[in-house]
C-alpha cells in the first residue's frame, strides 16, 4: 500500500516527539508542517526533512495532497483546524483536551460527522504499555467483578518550567492530566453514571487548579477515585507514572511504582514488571508517555485505512470531555452530577 500523506499542524513543544512516534511506523510520509510562528516550522522542517512548510493552514490545506492531518496547537486553536479540515473533506487527528469547552467539543464532532469526516483525538495515557498490561491482568486473574478503583496521578514535577503557557490556564490540571486519567478510568472500567470532584490552587502563582479528586460511579457500579496533583511533594516521586488499584470480588489488582503489576487472589499474589518501551528520541522525563504515543498512532493508523473507528475517535473522546467538565460543574456547585449513559 501507498503511504498515506499527511501534515502537522503546531511546532512547539510536544510536536518532536509526535513526528519521532509516527517514524517509528512504515506507511505514512509527512509532507508538510504549518506553523503560525514560521522560523519554528522551518526549524523543525530541517530536523526531519520535511519538504513543505507554511504559516498559512488555509494554503497548506489547499495545495497539499493530503491523506489526513495532526493537529499538535494549543486548545483554543484545534476548533479552528479541525473545522477547516473538515470543510476541505481531510481526515483529522487531534491533539488532547479536545477543546476548551464542552459545547466546543460536540461543534468539532457534528462537523466531522456532517461533513464525512474521520476524527481522531491523539489521547494517548490509555495507551502506556503498564496500563494495557493492567488491563490484560484485570481480564485474565479470574478475580471476580471490580468493586472499586483507584487511580492516582501526584508529583511536583516543574511542568511549567517547559510549558510555561499552562501557569495561565483558568482551567489547568482536569483538563491537561484529567483528560488523561479520567479516559483512562473509562477504558478500564467503563463509563460514568455520576460523580462528584472537589479542586484547589496550592501553587500561588497559577491561575488555575492544580489539585483535583473526582469520584465516579462507572460501568456496572463500580465505585472510582481519580487524585490528581502536580503540588504534591513526596518522598518518591515517578513522574510521570501512574499508579492504578482495582479491588474485585476475590482479590486485586495494583499498578504499582516502577511498572510493577501484583495480582492478588486468595493467599497467592502473582508479581510481574511491564517496563515500557525506550525509543532514543524520547525525553527520559517523559518515557513512559512519549513511547505510548507510538502504538497511539498505529490505531489512529489502522483506522484510516481501515475505516473502522479508532479506539479514541472524537465521538468517544466527547465522553471523555463529558466527565471534564462535568467535574468543573460539580466543583462550582459543590455537588454530585449526574451524567447521560
Amino acid at each position: 500500500m501507498s503511504n498515506l500523506r499527511f501534515a502537522v499542524l503546531g511546532c512547539g513543544f510536544w510536536a518532536p516527539y509526535q513526528i519521532a512516534a509516527w517514524r517509528e511506523l512504515e506507511g505514512v510520509e509527512l509532507v508538510a508542517l504549518y506553523n503560525r510562528t514560521r522560523s519554528k516550522a522551518d526549524a523543525l522542517a530541517r530536523q526531519f526533512g520535511v519538504p513543505a512548510v507554511y504559516d498559512d493552514a488555509e494554503k497548506m490545506l489547499a495545495n497539499e495532497e493530503l491523506d489526513f492531518i495532526d493537529i499538535i496547537t494549543g486548545v483554543d486553536t484545534h476548533s479552528q483546524f479541525v473545522h477547516l479540515a473538515a470543510k476541505h473533506k481531510i481526515p483529522v487527528i487531534c491533539q488532547k483536551p479536545m477543546a476548551p469547552d464542552l459545547a466546543i467539543a460536540e461543534a468539532m464532532v457534528s462537523a466531522c460527522r456532517e461533513a464525512g469526516v474521520p476524527f481522531m483525538i491523539h489521547e494517548n495515557w490509555r495507551w502506556q504499555y503498564p496500563i494495557r498490561q493492567l488491563k490484560k491482568a484485570m481480564n485474565k486473574s479470574n478475580i471476580g467483578k471490580p468493586f472499586r478503583g483507584h487511580i492516582l496521578y501526584a508529583n511536583s514535577f516543574p511542568v511549567f518550567a517547559n510549558q510555561p503557557f499552562l501557569k495561565d490556564l483558568d482551567q489547568f490540571i482536569l483538563t491537561d492530566i484529567g483528560s488523561h486519567i479520567l479516559d483512562t478510568a473509562r477504558y478500564l472500567f467503563g463509563d460514568a453514571s455520576r460523580l462528584y470532584c472537589q479542586t484547589s490552587r496550592v501553587n500561588p502563582e497559577i491561575k488555575g487548579e492544580d489539585v483535583a479528586t473526582v469520584m465516579m460511579e462507572m460501568g456496572d457500579g463500580v465505585t472510582v477515585t481519580c487524585e490528581m496533583s502536580y503540588a504534591s511533594r513526596l518522598e518518591h516521586e515517578r513522574f510521570p507514572e501512574t499508579y492504578v488499584r482495582v479491588e474485585c470480588e476475590n482479590g486485586s489488582v495494583e499498578l504499582c511504582p516502577d511498572f510493577w503489576i501484583r495480582a492478588t487472589k486468595g493467599a497467592e499474589t502473582i508479581v510481574s514488571r511491564h517496563v515500557p518501551p525506550r525509543y532514543p528520541w524520547a525525553d527520559p522525563a517523559y518515557d513512559v508517555v512519549h513511547s505510548s504515543a507510538v502504538p497511539c498512532n498505529a490505531d489512529l493508523l489502522r483506522s484510516l485505512r481501515t475505516g473502522e473507528p479508532a479506539e479514541t475517535s472524537g465521538e468517544d473522546n466527547l465522553k471523555t470531555m463529558r466527565l471534564v467538565f462535568a467535574s468543573y460543574e460539580s466543583a462550582a456547585k459543590g455537588q454530585a452530577i449526574a451524567l447521560p449513559r
